[in-house]
């Protein structure tokens, strides 16, 4: 075991690594990310999460910069800690790295696991980012339909918690599906008045005009002409790609 200044020099230089490599895996530097994840992940397991998240990082970069090898070492290496742990977690952590350095219906599969059980944990950003990863895979596999739903939560969810590289990312893909999405800024959000915001939410969440008048006592010729303002400030077509543009987070 080692000394406890030690081990406390050690965590913390991990978990610099850690927060370095998750920085340049979202901004797409998988070089930088593979350096720093590798560095993180140097350390004994006895350093614990950073350790841990270190090894989740370092699978991504190695994959998106071409260590097919290495990633797939990192990949064991989780999964092996993960079996350990059995939390829905770790266990949803490992299933997702092992999507990745996995093909066709094993990769699949892995995804849909993974999305599973972060499901039912409350860290929303690995979560979100499973999301990503599912739907970036979904579009290499020419499945734009099904890779727009699960990009376009990732980026509500990402823009929500202000992970501003990895939901830029994630309204990449969307465009590269054929998907128009605008970027989410705050001069955007403010145009809108309360009204406005309010009916562009409920429309966003699937209700019809005549059911969103009911709520807010109007006609839904008003709900209409103020659905108009919307898509005009928000820069969108219609309304199925409020809720990915909205995000819902105005008030």
């Amino acid at each position: 075991m080692r000394d406890p200044a030690l081990r406390r020099e050690g965590k913390a230089v991990t978990a610099t690594q850690w927060a370095s490599a998750v920085l340049c895996n979202g901004l797409g530097r998988y070089e930088e990310a593979y350096t720093a994840a590798e560095r993180g992940a140097e350390h004994p397991q006895e350093l614990g999460g950073p350790f841990i998240r270190s090894l989740v990082e370092l699978v991504e970069a190695a994959v998106r910069s071409g260590r097919p090898a290495r990633a797939a070492g990192a990949a064991r290496e989780l999964d092996e800690l993960a079996q350990v742990s059995g939390t829905d977690w770790a266990l949803g952590t490992s299933a997702g790295a092992r999507a990745q350095v996995s093909e066709g219906p094993v990769a699949e599969t892995l995804y849909r696991e993974a999305i599973d059980r972060l499901g039912r944990t409350e860290v929303r950003m690995t979560l979100a980012r499973s999301r990503l990863l599912y739907g970036e895979w979904l579009r290499r596999e020419n499945r734009r339909v099904d890779a727009r739903e699960h990009l376009g939560i990732a980026y509500e969810m990402l823009s929500r918690m202000g992970a501003e590289a990895f939901a830029e990312r994630a309204r990449r893909e969307l465009q590269a599906t054929g998907e128009t999405v605008r970027r989410r800024t705050a001069e955007a959000r403010a145009t809108l008045t309360a009204q406005e915001a309010q009916i562009a939410r409920l429309a966003g969440d699937g209700l019809t005009n005549p059911e969103i008048g009911a709520q807010l006592f109007i006609s839904p010729h008003t709900v209409e002409w103020h659905l108009r303002k919307v898509f005009a400030k928000l820069g969108i077509a219609s309304r199925k790609q409020i809720s990915t543009t909205l995000l819902r987070s105005t008030a």
